[in-house]
């Protein structure tokens, strides 16, 4: 009998200290880039990397599931097709890359999916999902865009407080199998803080996410700094030997507000009982020259960046000014927004810029879902540089 992933978010219960894999356990990995476009670029190399280092460590590709648009290797601002890097001077780590889920499949309903095993709900993909006994160890790792209690897809968005943490909740079965989580969005730590420590379930998050190793020959940014730092210390120790807890405390060293959520027991486990096959030999540790300024920018502020350095440097100021100009209608429209919801009222200044604590995700999912609805859809290419009408609610 097989249990999906949904069975145990539904009702892992640790009930003792873990131990490493079982011999008949299996290895599992699902890899999300949660995003499309070169200016994005970052995220479907992080992804393309992830696979690289689960690969090379024994997991078959049978067991690992890739979501990304997959519009780089072929993109015409790709100076080299066919090659996406991860760092500078870096080596090609999307050779290989299995494509489950690509393009208009990249989505939250087929990322849920997977995570239930249910292949009948999958589409437009390989319908390839989660089969896990339960014996056997997940690795997620997503890298995205993300907003408090949310995390984006190309076209779309999930709530994973609701659609995660409300099932970690319901504690049926007692099984064994042991799942972790590495998520990298802008305010991906608000995703698990209310993960119970009692199941089997981990989670490191970056709490803001920061872009980094600018390319000026492909003019974006190659990776995203909480994710090359865990990849690059894949890359470079003997996972056999190294634990979780080491590669988060690695991890935290060298980027800002690094957190674990979950069941902490689980960090004691080698590295390799997620990101590797614990019956294949261990692929040889890599020697990475350090990179002297990664040049780290507020994943938010990427798409601006970029384009104050391509514009400046093409002599394209026009386009700059009017992404100056599309930024300060959205602050405005912003502003009526809130207004029109409050009324005059003198907290719409910390409404406007303080992060609250969300304590209805329910209720914030459809204030989301109605925001976008009613004034614009901010997935849209053009929202970059666009001038959305007052919303009417």
């Amino acid at each position: 009998m097989r249990w999906s992933v949904a069975t145990f978010l539904s009702g892992l219960v640790a009930n003792a200290f873990p131990t490493q894999q079982s011999g008949n356990g299996k290895n599992w990995v699902v890899i999300v880039a949660g995003s499309n476009g070169w200016h994005n670029y970052r995220h479907q190399a992080d992804a393309c990397h992830a696979y690289q280092i689960v690969h090379k460590n024994g997991i078959p590709d049978k067991q690992i599931v890739v979501m990304m648009y997959d519009d780089l290797a072929t993109n015409k601002q790709n100076p080299t097709p066919g090659v996406v890097i991860n760092r500078p001077s870096g080596t090609n780590v999307y050779k290989g890359v299995p494509k489950d889920y690509t393009g208009n499949a990249v989505t939250p309903d087929n990322f849920l999916a997977v995570l239930k095993g249910d292949s009948a709900s999958t589409q437009l993909g390989s319908g390839k999902v989660l089969k896990s006994g339960p014996n056997d160890h997940v690795f997620v790792y997503i890298s995205a865009r993300g907003a408090p209690g949310l995390l984006a897809f190309p076209n779309d968005e999930v709530t994973l407080p609701v659609c995660l943490n409300c099932r970690l909740t319901h504690l049926v079965l007692n099984l064994p199998t042991q799942l972790v989580f590495y998520i990298d969005a802008c305010d991906s730590g608000s995703m698990m803080t209310k993960l119970p420590d009692d199941i089997n379930v981990y989670a490191t998050t970056a709490t803001n996410s920061y872009a980094c190793y600018y390319d000026e020959k492909r003019n974006t940014y190659l990776g995203d700094w909480y994710s090359v730092n865990w990849m690059e210390n894949s890359d470079v120790e003997d996972l056999s030997k190294e634990t979780l807890m080491r590669q988060f405390k690695v991890v935290r060293s060298k980027t800002r507000h690094v957190m674990q959520f979950g069941n902490k027991t689980l960090a004691n486990m080698k590295v390799k009982a997620f990101q590797g096959n614990a019956k294949a030999r261990p692929a040889p540790p890599m020697t990475l020259q350090p990179v002297v300024e990664p040049g780290l920018i507020p994943s938010p502020d990427v798409p601006m960046a970029i384009l104050n350095r391509t514009a400046t440097a093409k002599g394209h100021v026009y386009q700059l000014r009017s992404h100056l100009k599309g930024i300060e209608q959205l602050k405005q429209n912003m502003q009526k927004v809130v207004q029109c919801v409050t009324g005059v009222n003198r907290e719409n200044p910390k409404i406007l810029n303080v992060k609250m604590d969300k304590m209805q995700h329910q209720c914030y999912k459809d204030a989301v879902s109605h925001y976008k609805k009613h004034c614009f859809r901010w997935f849209s290419p053009e929202v970059r540089i666009a001038r959305p009408s007052v919303p009417q609610l």
